[in-house]
C-alpha cells in the first residue's frame, strides 16, 4: 500500500476517498486528484486535493453511520474530572444536539466561512460545537482553555469569530479555573482594539460553579442551557468545496504572534479517517480513548473528526491522569474496557513516578493497541508503557506529526513490522520524508539532519491565515522544494526513524509547543525585567522544561518575591503551563560584538554542561559567562 501510494497517489487517495459520501465528486483530469507546488521558486506555494468536490465532514462523521442503522451505538463515553461524574451519547443523541447547536449558530447570523470560536474544556459540548461549525460550513478556532486573557484575545483579534463558545468554570484535578472571567477580560482587550463579538454562549457547569456567582453582560452572554433545547434536532447540510476550510488552530512560532494554521475539508477529513484506521489498527467494537484535549490538533484529529468518521465508541476525559490518584487513567480503561488507548510521553513518564501499584491494582486486560503522541517518547519510558501498561502484549504506535500535518505523518502499524524503543519508525501512505544538511542537500542511508517532507499529502495544511508569506517563509524557504518540519531527525540503518526535537526556537513542554519569543515578550513585560532570554533543558516528567535567563532594570534587587512576579507575568500573558521552571538572575547576557544573544552558552549552563561552553572569544564581554555560572543557585 506505501508503495502504491507513492507510485500513484491520485488513483490511491481516489479510492479511499470514494469509501466516503461526496454531494458532488471531485472533477478528474487525466486522473489527478491533486495539484501542488512546495517550491518556492516556482511560484507561490499551494496544495489542493478534490477540489471540486463537495462534501461535509459533519456528515460523514454522523449522518451516514445514522443513515447505516449505526444510530444507537454509542458515539461518547464521557468520564468527568472526578470519578463518579460520567455520562454518554450515541451517535442519533449526538447528531440532534449538533444539530440544535448549529441551528442556534445560524439564528446568530453565523454563516458559511464564519469564524467561531471554542474555549472550552473537555465537556462533550466541545466536539458538538466543532460538528456544528462543520455542519453548516463555519470555521471553527478551538482555543486551549488554559490559554490566558491575552492569548485568547490574540486569537479572537485575528479570526473575529461571530460568536464565541465557552463555560462558566472548569475543575481540573482539585482547582476551579474560572473560564468565564477569563473570557470578559479578553473579550475587553478585543474590543478595545476594534474588534467585538455579538455572542458569547455559555455552558453552566454548575459542578465548578452555580451560575449566581458568574459574571454575567445582558444582550451579549448566552447560558447554553436556556436556549439550545429551544430549537430544531435537524439541521440542513452546508455542503462545502472540498478546499473550503474546515478549521483555524494557532500554534506556537519562534516570533511572538502565533501562526494561524489553515486546514481544509476534505482532503483532511480522507486523511485523518485513514490514518486512525491503519495506526491504531482500528477494529469495529473498539473502544478507544485518547487522552488528549480538544483544544490541541490532538483532539481535532484524533479525538473528534478521525473516530467519529470511522463509528468509533470515544471515550472523553476532562480530568487529568493522576487525579484523585495516579491509578486513575487505568481505572478509566477497565471502567470502558478500553481497547485502543493514546496518550503523551509527560503523562507516561508522571505516572512511571508513581511506581508499579497504581497500575497493577487494575487489570487492563482490554488493552490491545498503545499510542504516544506530543513529542520523541524517551526509550526508559516506551519500555516501562509497553512492559507495565501492556503487559508486554500491546504495540506502541509512536506517532510524529504536527498541527501543520494536520495527521499522522511516520508511524508504526501495529504488527506489521517490529518496533523500537523511542522511533516512530516508517512513513505513513503517501509520506515521503526527506533528511537534508545544512544546504539543502538530501541525504541518503544512516544519517542525521533536518525533517523535510517531500510532495504533499491530502491533509497539509494550505497556509497561514491572513499571512501567507509567513507560511511560504518559515516552512517553505528554508529549504526550497520541501515542507520543513522544524524537527531534527536521525535515521538508522534499517531506514527507522528517530526524531531528536526541535531545531528552532519553540519549546516542547508537555507537548505544547511555546515560542521563545513568546514567553521572553511575557517576561519583559513586567516592569522590573529588562531584558530575558529563554532556552529549553531537559526534564524526566515534561521532557523539555523552560529555563529563563533575566537582566533587571538597574537598581532592581534579586528577590524570591520578584522571581515569583516574573513566573505569574507568563501566566498571566501566555497561561500556567508556559510558566519558566527556572529564573536564572542574569547582570548581562552573552552576546556578539553585533549584538546576538549567543544562546548555546545559555542552553549549555543551564544544563550544568560546564566543561564543553565552547568558544567564547567571539563574545563581546566574555566575563559575562562566568558571571552566570557564578549565579545558578541563587
Amino acid at each position: 500500500m506505501y508503495n502504491r501510494s507513492l507510485q500513484d497517489p491520485d488513483a490511491f487517495w481516489s479510492e479511499i476517498a470514494s469509501e466516503f459520501y461526496w454531494e458532488t465528486r471531485w472533477p478528474e483530469e487525466n486522473g489527478k486528484v491533486h495539484f501542488e507546488n512546495f517550491d518556492v521558486r516556482k511560484g507561490p506555494v499551494k496544495v489542493e486535493w478534490f477540489k471540486g468536490g463537495k462534501t461535509n465532514i459533519c456528515y460523514n462523521a454522523l449522518d451516514r453511520h445514522v443513515h447505516a442503522g449505526k444510530g444507537d451505538q454509542i458515539a461518547f463515553y464521557w468520564e468527568g474530572n472526578s470519578p463518579g461524574l460520567d455520562a454518554s451519547l450515541t451517535y442519533n443523541q449526538l447528531l440532534q444536539q449538533v444539530c440544535q447547536l448549529a441551528n442556534f449558530l445560524k439564528d446568530k447570523g453565523v454563516k458559511k466561512g464564519d469564524a467561531v470560536a471554542i474555549y472550552l474544556p473537555m465537556l462533550m459540548e466541545l466536539p458538538i460545537a466543532m460538528l456544528a461549525c462543520a455542519r453548516i460550513g463555519a470555521v471553527h478556532s478551538v482555543i486551549f482553555a488554559g490559554f490566558s486573557a491575552e492569548s485568547l484575545a490574540q486569537r479572537v483579534l485575528d479570526c473575529k469569530p461571530k460568536v464565541i463558545i465557552t463555560c462558566n468554570a472548569v475543575c481540573r484535578g482539585p482547582k476551579i479555573i474560572n473560564l468565564k472571567d477569563i473570557v470578559d477580560e479578553a473579550l475587553s482587550i478585543s474590543l478595545a482594539h476594534g474588534v467585538s463579538v455579538d455572542s458569547c454562549l455559555t455552558y453552566a457547569n454548575e459542578v465548578a460553579m452555580s451560575r449566581e456567582k458568574t459574571a454575567w453582560q445582558d444582550g451579549r452572554d448566552i447560558w447554553y442551557q436556556d436556549v439550545i433545547s429551544d430549537y430544531a434536532t435537524t439541521c440542513d447540510i452546508e455542503w462545502v468545496d472540498a478546499e473550503d476550510p474546515l478549521f483555524l488552530l494557532y500554534t506556537s512560532g519562534s516570533t511572538g504572534k502565533p501562526k494561524g494554521v489553515l486546514h481544509t475539508t476534505g482532503g483532511y477529513m480522507v486523511y485523518t479517517a485513514t490514518t486512525f484506521k491503519y495506526a491504531f489498527d482500528y477494529r469495529e467494537g473498539d473502544i478507544y480513548w485518547c487522552t488528549a484535549d480538544c483544544g490541541w490538533i490532538t483532539g481535532h484529529s484524533y479525538v473528534t473528526y478521525g473516530p467519529l468518521l470511522n463509528c468509533a465508541k470515544v471515550v472523553l476525559f476532562e480530568g487529568v491522569p493522576n487525579y484523585p490518584d495516579a491509578g486513575r487513567c487505568w481505572e478509566i480503561v477497565d471502567k470502558y474496557h478500553v481497547s485502543i488507548f493514546y496518550t503523551a510521553p509527560t503523562a507516561i513518564r508522571s505516572l512511571m513516578r508513581a511506581g508499579l501499584e497504581p497500575v497493577k491494582r487494575h487489570s487492563r486486560k482490554s488493552l490491545r493497541v498503545l499510542g504516544s503522541v506530543g513529542e520523541p517518547i524517551n526509550p526508559s519510558a516506551w519500555k516501562w508503557y509497553y512492559e507495565v501498561v501492556g503487559d508486554k502484549r500491546c504495540p506502541i504506535s509512536d506517532t510524529w506529526w504536527q498541527t501543520e500535518t494536520g495527521g499522522f505523518m511516520i508511524t508504526p502499524l501495529p504488527g506489521a513490522w517490529p518496533l523500537k524503543p523511542g522511533s516512530a519508525t516508517y512513513p505513513f501512505f503517501g509520506v515521503q520524508p526527506a533528511l537534508v544538511d545544512e544546504n539543502g542537500k538530501e541525504i541518503e542511508g544512516v544519517c542525521n539532519g533536518y525533517l523535510c517532507i517531500k510532495g504533499s499529502w491530502p491533509s497539509t495544511f494550505r497556509t497561514l491565515y491572513g499571512d501567507h508569506a509567513r507560511y511560504e517563509t518559515t516552512y517553505f524557504a528554508p529549504f526550497k522544494g520541501y515542507y520543513f518540519s522544524g524537527d531534527g531527525c536521525h535515521r538508522d540503518a534499517d531506514g527507522y526513524y528517530w526524531l531528536t526535537g526541535r531545531v528552532d526556537d519553540v519549546i516542547n513542554v508537555s507537548g505544547h509547543r511555546i515560542g521563545t519569543a513568546e514567553v521572553e515578550s511575557a517576561l519583559v513585560s513586567h516592569p522590573q525585567c529588562a531584558e530575558a532570554a529563554v532556552v529549553a533543558v531537559d526534564h524526566e516528567v515534561t521532557g523539555q522544561a523552560i529555563y529563563a535567563f533575566v537582566t533587571l532594570k538597574l537598581g532592581v534587587q534579586y528577590s524570591e518575591e520578584l522571581r515569583t512576579g516574573l513566573k505569574n507575568a507568563v501566566r498571566h500573558e501566555i497561561g500556567a503551563f508556559a510558566q519558566p521552571a527556572k529564573i536564572h538572575w542574569a547582570p548581562a547576557l552573552p552576546k556578539t560584538r553585533s549584538g546576538k544573544i549567543m544562546r548555546r552558552i545559555l542552553r549549555k549552563i543551564a544544563s550544568k554542561e560546564l566543561e564543553n561552553l565552547g568558544d567564547i572569544s567571539t563574545l563581546a564581554d566574555p566575563h559575562v559567562v562566568q558571571e552566570l555560572i557564578d549565579l545558578t543557585d541563587v
